[in-house]
């Protein structure tokens, strides 16, 4: 991930003299202790699994999900990557030095672009892999990847992004937004998807889960138990800012369940300032509805993105995500957050401690959390913030995965 400079925020703190240095020196000795402990579960796993392969949907883009996919291969370096589809132009440097193999999906016409339409192929395609000879392998599921058969002296491991939503609980809402022919296709071939999809989930020996949430909806439709392994979130990337600005702050994708509509409703309501910072199919529409208060921008740089995060008021986050990255980078940045109380953020967001919850996923609900969060915006530690985001670091999941492979 790129680095940027930005002005450090200068803080005085009151210690006591005598015990600065102590201090000092533990944690100093205790951040050296942990480095080696790290650096013996590294090796432990390297020594254990000499072949490693790693199974992900689809290599078309850099999002949350491949960041941590760049992690398993810092820990995994000589690993293979399997895959449906795959666009080198698309992805790191770090993921094209791997030896990438693709299912035949990636081979069908207009896979490149079009491949979510070929969906009810895939188990057909993972079935078909040949993965003897690899003593670990390492699904990564948001898309199907935990369905393909692994030898039977190799451990499988599934980190789970989520159970495939269009497929669960966010089914009607694909469904309901899917032209006429889709939701023939949908009716024709989802069923028994979701059979496979169930029974595939026998495949593996451990589940990971990346929150809370997720791992309550692998209980639900798999029937099966798992592990909490927060993703890697490039923390020190972040840093405070001098300035905090009166404007708030929202980032994530232009679509529907982000619900980008309820943040243009409240923030047209009180008139706050407000800027959002994300492309999608209803950018436009929410342009069109924005008052002159609310500022939409498509994109930033990283640079600019981080100033955006360090300078906010406060980050209004309006999804029901999985997991979420981009509260833990406000935090990580000294900022508070106005989340919604579902899902994810429930593990991200301490309640007064880094930021507040809304209750529900309304206009009406986040005008009145914003109330709130102006009344509790005096006691806020940005302190306190930077390191409660530090819990979700790249080490801490380095530390947290390769404990749960050796203990399999």
């Amino acid at each position: 991930m790129h680095k940027w400079a930005c002005r450090k925020m200068e803080t005085s703190l009151t210690l006591a003299p005598r015990r600065e240095p102590l201090d000092f020196r533990q944690s100093a000795l205790a951040m050296q202790a942990s480095d080696a402990e790290l650096r013996d579960l590294r090796r432990a796993v390297a020594g254990r699994f000499r072949r490693v392969a790693i199974i992900y949907h689809w290599l078309v883009q850099m999002r949350g999900g491949e960041r941590v996919l760049e992690r398993m291969l810092d820990l995994f370096p000589g690993a293979d990557i399997f895959t449906h589809v795959y666009r080198p132009e698309k992805v790191s440097a770090k993921i094209r030095l791997h030896k990438v193999r693709t299912t035949f999906i990636n081979r069908l016409p207009g896979a490149a672009t079009h491949y979510q339409k070929y969906l009810p192929l895939m188990p057909r395609a993972l079935e078909e892999l040949d993965l003897r000879g690899y003593d670990l392998v390492l699904s990564n599921e948001t898309g199907p990847t935990k369905g393909v058969i692994a030898a039977p002296d190799a451990l499988h491991a599934c980190y789970t992004h989520s159970p495939m939503r269009y497929l669960w609980d966010h089914y009607p809402d694909y469904r309901a937004s899917a032209g006429r022919l889709s939701q023939l296709a949908m009716s024709a071939t989802f069923p028994a998807l979701r059979r496979w999809d169930v029974t595939s989930a026998a495949r593996v020996d451990r589940f990971m889960a990346n929150s809370r949430f997720v791992q309550k909806r692998i209980e639900k439709y798999w029937r099966r138990s798992s592990d909490v392994v927060h993703p890697p979130v490039a923390v020190d990337d972040f840093a405070p800012s001098g300035t905090v600005e009166e404007r708030y702050l929202w980032v994530s994708q232009m679509t529907r369940y982000k619900r980008p509509d309820i943040a243009v409703d409240a923030f047209n309501r009180t008139g706050r300032p407000l800027l959002m910072v994300g492309d999608g199919d209803l950018f436009e529409e929410m342009s069109r509805r924005a008052g002159p208060n609310i500022t939409l921008v498509r994109r930033m740089d990283f640079p600019a993105l981080c100033r955006a995060y360090a300078q906010a008021k406060a980050l209004i986050f309006t999804a029901e995500e999985d997991f979420g990255i981009v509260p833990v980078e406000a935090m990580a940045s000294g900022r508070p957050v106005l989340a919604l109380g579902k899902g994810g953020a429930l593990d991200t967001v301490a309640p007064d401690v880094t930021g507040l919850f809304f209750a529900e996923q309304s206009a009406n609900s986040l005008e009145g959390g914003l109330a709130e969060l102006e009344r509790w915006l005096p006691h806020f530690d940005p302190a306190a913030a930077i390191a409660h985001a530090r819990k979700f670091a790249p080490e801490i999941f380095d530390r947290r995965f390769c404990e749960i492979i050796l203990d399999v």
